[in-house]
């Protein structure tokens, strides 16, 4: 080759980089323009449930109330299946801009990746945007139960193996799994019941078919008498349930948070973040978001990104282990 054509390949190689180069960082700045502009078209928030229950409620008023800070049509879109995992993985595989997030709750992220494979990983294909709620799931009898404290409820579990008849309102929900995980650790066998829907659990715990029920639809029945609450399940003590004691403060090997969120993919944009950081603490702090909680049975506990990350990705660790050291899962 002459050094006239070592010359002219040597330019061309020159011009072909820095015509990437210049093309990267004219992605960059797009990808940066449209963050500062965001949001600058519709947004969808995806709700792995059916239409009507808490976190489509939840959602929905979320949605209204963001609608008129951001300035933007936000549409919700319910796209259940799969135990809420269809929607979360629709939510991982989104393109990372913002304008498709989603609702999530404990059992898809932290509890049903370890028994079933999942279209994500939600350590890391997953944004904790923000936490809105916390809802209580008590631990509950009959209101004219003989059992009047956890204490004597477990004591008859030990003396009677495999006749303590209990369920959820779902088979390995966070609820059941946490439930099942604290009567392995007191050597208690018992007598699970599937169910679907806290109403079908309160119908049998009513009805005599069960004799203990954990449930998240719970406080009309407790206010009427026609049940009684021995503990809360999670790890921070409930307003609506005074006096109740927690799993987390009684040391039991898991003590699930019930919560509601916000997600989106990997690797959404600082602005983004900031942008719901700040609209979902504003929305959380207002009267009216407060009263549609209260109705709805949720305590309002906001959390912005950094803590709710890092809470999520601690109970996803520590669900695992834990459900290994319990050979709950191989």
């Amino acid at each position: 080759m002459t050094v006239d054509a070592v010359a002219v390949l040597s330019g061309y190689k020159r011009a072909i980089a820095c015509g990437l180069a210049l093309a990267v960082l004219g992605l960059v700045v797009a990808h940066g323009a449209a963050a500062a502009d965001y949001p600058s078209k519709p947004i969808t928030i995806i709700v792995p449930y059916a239409p009507g229950g808490g976190g489509d409620a939840f959602t929905r008023a979320l949605a209204v109330q963001a609608q008129e800070i951001l300035g933007a049509k936000i549409f919700v879109e319910n796209r259940m299946g799969g135990g809420a995992t269809i929607g979360v993985g629709s939510v991982a595989r989104a393109r990372a801009d913002g304008y498709t997030l989603g609702f999530v709750s404990t059992s898809p992220v932290v509890v049903v990746p370890n028994f079933f494979r999942v279209p994500y990983d939600p350590a890391t294909d997953l944004t904790y945007l923000s936490r809105f709620v916390v809802t209580a799931c008590p631990m509950v009898v009959k209101g004219d139960s003989e059992f009047k404290s956890l204490e004597q409820l477990f004591a008859y579990g030990r003396s009677s193996p495999g006749k303590l008849r209990w369920s959820t309102a779902g088979i390995n929900g966070a609820p059941h799994i946490a439930t099942e995980a604290a009567l392995r650790e007191q050597g208690i066998k018992s007598a699970y019941i599937p169910m679907q829907g806290s109403p079908e659990v309160m119908a049998g715990l009513l009805g005599g078919t069960l004799q203990m029920g954990v449930v998240c639809d719970y406080a009309g029945s407790l206010a009427t008498g026609d049940i009684r609450a021995l503990v809360e399940i999670g790890r921070e003590p409930v307003p609506d349930l005074p006096g109740i004691q927690t799993f987390g403060e009684l040391g039991y090997p898991l003590a699930p948070t019930i919560f509601y969120g916000l997600i989106g993919p990997k690797g959404l944009p600082d602005e983004v973040i900031v942008k719901w950081n700040e609209t979902v603490r504003v929305i959380t702090s207002s009267d009216s978001f407060k009263q549609i909680a209260q109705r709805l049975n949720g305590n309002v506990a906001y959390l912005e990104h950094a803590d709710f990350q890092a809470l999520m990705l601690r109970d996803i660790a520590e669900m695992g282990q834990t459900l290994k050291a319990l050979e709950m899962v191989k």
